[in-house]
């Protein structure tokens, strides 16, 4: 007489399916998930620090040409991206949870939050190029400052601040794409409490890129801040 062939539990069955050929437990493969992303964490914090470096070396250099680019910071728009960030940061935390507890229709609402906020900053952070393109800041194009004896070390200013941004709104670009992707699987009820590794994941990469924000917004707006 044939055995009788028992069908497998379910969650064991999505978890098999999920889990790579080169695991042998879902918390190995979680833990090396989490090692890699930090790893690559990382070499952006070596990326991003040393244009860190590089401003803050410039500025001691030409403190006095730095200190009245300040000027021309948008204080108002730069702290209403830093609130909306703040506020993405929220909502992507909060989108973790709801897949670590299985919440479809939460995760759905918290993730399309985050993606509303980061468009919104990239919009804002648009409206302020477009700002220093009409003020003949943006450096190699017509470049012109006042006061004039600090015009050419403004322009390695103005330099960072567009290399700094720009690379964090690129950040922020790619960021929105891997939300999409989210918000498709979650869609699909892809992420459950059994299985929410990439919701996590990304959501460490979304938080790097809002705390970089933070870093940025101080030195480029606010310090030595004044209106001449």
């Amino acid at each position: 007489m044939a055995d009788t062939i028992v069908p497998a539990d379910h969650e064991t069955a999505v978890e098999n399916v999920r889990l790579k050929h080169h695991f042998a437990t879902s918390e190995q493969q979680m833990d090396a998930d989490t090692l890699g992303m930090w790893t690559f964490l990382i070499t952006e914090v070596l990326f991003f620090g040393g244009m860190f470096t590089a401003y803050a070396m410039y500025r001691n250099m030409y403190l006095d040409a730095f200190a009245s680019t300040t000027r021309y910071m948008d204080v108002v728009l730069g702290g209403t991206n830093t609130a909306v960030l703040i506020c993405s940061s929220l909502t992507m935390a909060l989108a973790v949870r709801a897949a670590q507890r299985s919440r479809h229709r939460d995760q759905i609402l918290f993730l399309i939050l985050t993606m509303i906020f980061g468009t919104a900053f990239l919009v804002i952070k648009g409206v302020e190029y477009h700002a220093k393109w009409v003020e003949g800041k943006v450096p190699g194009f017509n470049f012109y400052y006042e006061p004039v004896q600090y015009g050419r070390h403004a322009q390695i200013l103005f330099f960072l601040y567009f290399a700094m941004t720009g690379m964090h709104a690129l950040h922020m670009i790619v960021g929105l794409g891997l939300l999409t992707y989210l918000l498709i699987q979650a869609y699909r009820r892809v992420f459950t409490a059994e299985y929410f590794v990439p919701v996590e994941m990304i959501g460490l990469y979304w938080h790097f890129v809002d705390i970089v924000w933070i870093f940025l917004f101080p030195l480029l707006y606010l310090i030595g801040h004044r209106k001449f």
